[in-house]
């Protein structure tokens, strides 16, 4: 059963992370070549500052166009208002929670600091997995 299966079995243990003190365009960069919605942000010890969204870089990018102003860095725009899991967490809880709160994705984190991620996409996979164990066909 679903249910009883721990956040660690399916979260992601190298999320694509940047710095806040990193230009916006760089972490434009960051999503577009690994093709995700988003990034976490991390300070010089590991520890989570934020996260960053496609929406958060598009709202940098045309505040600046608006204001005739360069480009500004991560930390000008990213969330700081952070909701995270551990990994020891339900899945299940964790994902009817992420529906609640209409998040893409939730940084799981030790101590505070980044050990991992959970998406959407991996929740997907867990349901399929367990729905139809038989198909294992990577995702």
């Amino acid at each position: 059963m679903l249910r009883s299966v721990d956040l660690r079995d399916y979260m992601i243990d190298n999320p694509v992370e940047i710095s806040k003190d990193a230009g916006i365009m760089e972490a434009v960069h960051l999503i577009l070549v690994n093709k995700i919605s988003g990034l976490c942000v991390v300070d010089d010890d590991h520890k989570l500052v934020g996260v960053l969204s496609e929406l958060d870089c598009l709202d940098g990018i045309l505040k600046a166009s608006y204001n005739d102003s360069g480009i500004g860095k991560v930390e000008d725009v990213m969330s700081t208002d952070l909701v995270v899991a551990s990994q020891g967490e339900d899945i299940v809880d964790v994902a009817s929670d992420m529906l609640k709160t209409n998040s893409r994705r939730r940084p799981v984190v030790e101590n505070g600091k980044l050990i991992g991620q959970i998406t959407c996409r991996q929740l997907l996979r867990a349901v399929k997995e367990f729905s139809v164990p038989k198909d294992k066909r990577e995702y």
